[in-house]
């Protein structure tokens, strides 16, 4: 141990079990968190193998990805996914796992409602069979994504084989101006350095502007890693950190409480640490980003014209940016703002959290959803969805002609009953706007609840800037 380690060589050493090659260590895995659509053939391979689960009381399961969002919703609702939902609950019996089931009062999006039931912690390792695992570095953890075979792995030894990544900083400076949101800060920087920028990186998040941003903010950050290339990213805990935790169900209590403070206080990047690579940001650049193609680097401020392709020297990215706005019926030189829109969605791991519902319902209020567009918001958990209707937001919503969903991924993956009809564009608060993620020639546009909710009663691309008072 030196005064120079990074906050992720701390997390890395006190979790090494044994190091396998130059680089590869066997790690402990403090939390492991399964839903319904990865992990069925995890369990399989278990059970030919006449294996346990090694630690079920690290295990938590939810049924999140497939159910249907519909009000008064069952695991029955969608008849697509009954079969991996009754598989879930015969698995969790089997090995004694708790299921937090679609009628459990703390259902939710997986990686939403880790944090807020204090099952990410700061300094834990936390996996999970779905890629946006790194939302939970918004308190701290070194959470990832893992495959099929891992999560096997995981279940029956807590631990995990991996190759230890480079480290780099993004640091944030400055305010955020008017209109600007967490979700802007990492599509601006998504765009600047491109979705290949992370590989073979963890990543920390650190900055003024990133230390002024509430626990539900830096979530949103950390969640949008993977896309940025990184399997992790995270930010170091700080008083707002162990607030936000403080007196969650799966959080340390009582003496245990105070002894891992003192531990969490010790976690965050000394002084003199250095990292592999370091990036800034200066956060009043910043204006309401939209995308305008089939990654999240393909983004721009929504009062900047369509990048043209015909610009761009490297082939396989003129070739990429061409692709894309073909796919999005777009033409280069053209405004964003202003395009019509069929569908807006505010949910999703990275904006359905209460923080998330506020901003869109202070757009919202007191306005109509533009006729022909259908506008939906889905809380990202039960409680998010209680709190929210408690501060009066669903009513909000609901006069405004926004439809008021129960908890789930709802459109964000569309595996569900969910989804953007072919040729339609839709405008969304989720994380990724590939080719046909939101069901079959959907077209997609990410963007902040704000700007989702100004686009939903505008019928358009809007600035939200134009809308507020």
């Amino acid at each position: 141990m030196s005064d120079r380690e990074t906050m992720f060589g701390k997390i890395w050493r006190q979790h090494v079990i044994c190091e396998l090659a130059d680089g590869v260590h066997l790690l402990h895995v403090d939390r492991h968190v399964i839903q319904e659509t990865t992990c069925a053939q995890s369990f399989a391979g278990l059970d030919q193998a006449g294996r346990r689960t090694r630690d079920p009381d690290l295990t938590f399961a939810v049924v999140d990805h497939i159910v249907s969002t519909a009000p008064g919703r069952t695991g029955e609702t969608f008849e697509g996914g009954r079969e991996l939902v009754h598989q879930m609950r015969k698995n969790c019996r089997a090995h004694g796992i708790e299921l937090i089931d679609v009628d459990h009062p703390w259902q939710g999006i997986v990686h939403i409602i880790a944090p807020e039931l204090g099952i990410a912690l700061p300094g834990a390792t936390l996996v999970c069979g779905d890629s946006h695992t790194a939302t939970s570095g918004g308190v701290g953890a070194y959470a990832w994504g893992i495959g099929t075979s891992e999560v096997q792995h995981v279940l029956a030894t807590q631990a995990i084989v991996q190759r230890r990544p480079e480290t780099m900083r993004v640091v944030f400076d400055g305010l955020l101006g008017p209109g600007v949101h967490p979700k802007d800060l990492i599509l601006y920087l998504i765009g600047r350095v491109g979705i290949a920028a992370g590989r073979g990186y963890a990543v920390e998040y650190a900055g003024p502007a990133i230390r002024a941003l509430p626990i539900e903010g830096r979530q949103t950050i950390c969640n949008m890693s993977i896309e940025l290339g990184a399997r992790a990213g995270f930010i170091a805990p700080d008083d707002a950190t162990y607030q936000y935790l403080y007196g969650r169900p799966f959080a340390p209590s009582g003496h245990l409480w105070d002894e891992a403070l003192l531990e969490w206080r010790r976690l965050p990047s000394d002084a003199e640490a250095v990292f592999h690579r370091e990036v800034a940001v200066d956060c009043a650049k910043i204006r309401p980003q939209i995308t305008w193609g089939t990654t999240p680097q393909d983004v721009i401020a929504v009062d900047e014209r369509i990048p043209d392709p015909s610009a761009v020297a490297e082939s396989d990215r003129r070739a990429a940016m061409t692709r894309s706005l073909t796919y999005l019926g777009l033409e280069p030189g053209e405004p964003l703002e202003g395009t019509p829109i069929n569908v807006a969605f505010i949910g999703s791991c990275t904006n359905a959290r209460l923080s998330d519902l506020e901003a869109a319902a202070a757009v919202a209020r007191g306005r109509k959803v533009a006729p022909g567009v259908r506008a939906l918001v889905v809380p990202g958990s039960a409680q998010v969805k209680r709190a929210a209707e408690a501060a009066g937001l669903d009513k909000v919503f609901r006069d405004a002609g926004f439809e008021w969903r129960e908890a789930g991924c709802s459109m964000c993956v569309a595996i569900n009953d969910d989804q953007v009809a072919p040729g339609q564009r839709c405008i969304a608060t989720s994380n990724r706007n590939f080719e046909n993620r939101q069901g079959p020639q959907s077209r997609t546009h990410l963007a902040s609840p704000a700007s989702v909710a100004a686009a939903a009663v505008t019928g358009a691309i809007a600035d939200v800037r134009k809308l507020m008072h």
